[in-house]
């Protein structure tokens, strides 16, 4: 009889993992169900007789596991499968994965194959030796290539502070453009195990062009639909902004550093006796400090993801529809994914891939 409870938490669920993983070699899935039940208290002749073997052979896996850990599992003295690692082909393994960032099991596997001539038993067994070599599997995240953390931390105090002093007459409001495509955008979702799903994709690539507004506080959107994003759109949009809020005494917009916003044209609109717009510009190459971004990936969320329209007047119809009456109507629903709980991002904490 051993101790009961001797797996850590890590090797317990990969242990788990394996057993229930459909697609791990049988033997493997076998070996790591007999060592979570003697972890759980059961006896070496309790999991020999309820797995339908020997006594001797939970014992055998029982060693392999102690002496070798997840990996020593897939260690199968027939050939041909996987076998345990020595401490310099851990290094030089963690130490490839860290240099080349590889894309897949597939990869390393083969890696592994060419660089030691071990062949893994299974997929899960090869995820397992990697989470112990302390390697898990990441998505990059994509950055600008001219971030300031200055620059950012600057802008974000200076929203706070104005935010923290505005008066009930005046509001904020951040702006932007977008230009959804009509087509399709194939997204993972559940289904029965019979069915194959799929979706109609369109047969052009025409696009819309629609220059917006949004009002954190309330969830009010200011949205036109545009030939081009230019000038006169910019002007088109803040004289509509201002009918939106008439009572506003001063109304804040924030908007990215685009070539029209800086146009002299709106530069001399703005110059009016009566204009009520006072134009914040957020730091460039800082999508991150604009929410408005956030919405937009609402929007596809709601609108392309698995959604096909017949036409693209119909998809202009809709996506209109619902940022400019949806969204607002149903702001306690979508404020929690549209916010301006800005983050400086710091180049510095990121390894940069070739």
């Amino acid at each position: 009889m051993i101790r009961p409870r001797f797996l850590s938490a890590v090797d317990r669920a990969d242990l788990i993992a394996l057993a229930k993983d459909g697609s791990a070699e049988h033997r493997l899935a076998r070996r790591a169900n007999a060592v979570v039940l003697l972890d759980a208290g059961w006896s070496f002749a309790k999991v020999a007789e309820g797995l339908l073997i020997d006594d001797a052979t939970v014992r055998a896996w029982h060693k392999l596991f102690t002496e070798g850990g997840v990996e020593g599992l897939a260690c199968f003295d027939s050939g041909g499968s996987a076998c345990q690692f020595n401490g310099e082909q851990q290094e030089r393994l963690t130490a490839w994965v860290g240099a080349t960032f590889p894309r897949s099991t597939r990869e390393i596997g083969a890696w592994i194959e060419r660089e030691f001539g071990l062949a893994y038993a299974g997929r899960s067994g090869l995820i397992a030796l990697l989470h112990r070599l302390g390697l898990t599997y990441r998505k990059p995240e994509i950055i600008s290539r001219k971030l300031n953390v200055k620059t950012q931390k600057a802008f974000i105090e200076t929203y706070e502070n104005l935010l923290n002093s505005l008066p009930d007459n005046e509001a904020v409001v951040f702006v932007d453009a977008v230009h959804p495509t009509h087509a399709a955008r194939p997204a993972g979702c559940w289904a029965l195990v019979s069915d194959n799903p799929a979706i109609e994709q369109t047969s052009g690539r025409q696009r819309i062009n629609i220059h917006g507004a949004i009002d954190l506080e309330t969830g009010q959107t200011r949205m036109i639909k545009v030939e081009t994003v230019d000038a006169a759109s910019t002007i088109r949009l803040l004289e509509s902004i201002m009918a939106a809020w008439p009572m506003m005494a001063l109304i804040h917009v924030y908007l990215d550093n685009a070539r029209y916003h800086h146009a002299k044209l709106v530069h001399e609109w703005l110059q009016r006796p009566g204009c009520r717009i006072k134009l914040h510009f957020i730091p460039a190459y800082c999508p991150h400090l604009n929410p408005i971004e956030r919405l937009w990936g609402v929007m596809h969320r709601n609108i392309t993801h698995n959604k096909t329209y017949a036409t693209c007047a119909q998809f202009a119809e809709v996506t209109l529809e619902f940022l400019c009456e949806k969204v607002p109507r149903n702001w306690p629903k979508f404020c929690c994914a549209i916010t301006d709980n800005f983050k400086v991002i710091d180049p510095n904490k990121f390894r940069i891939m070739a």
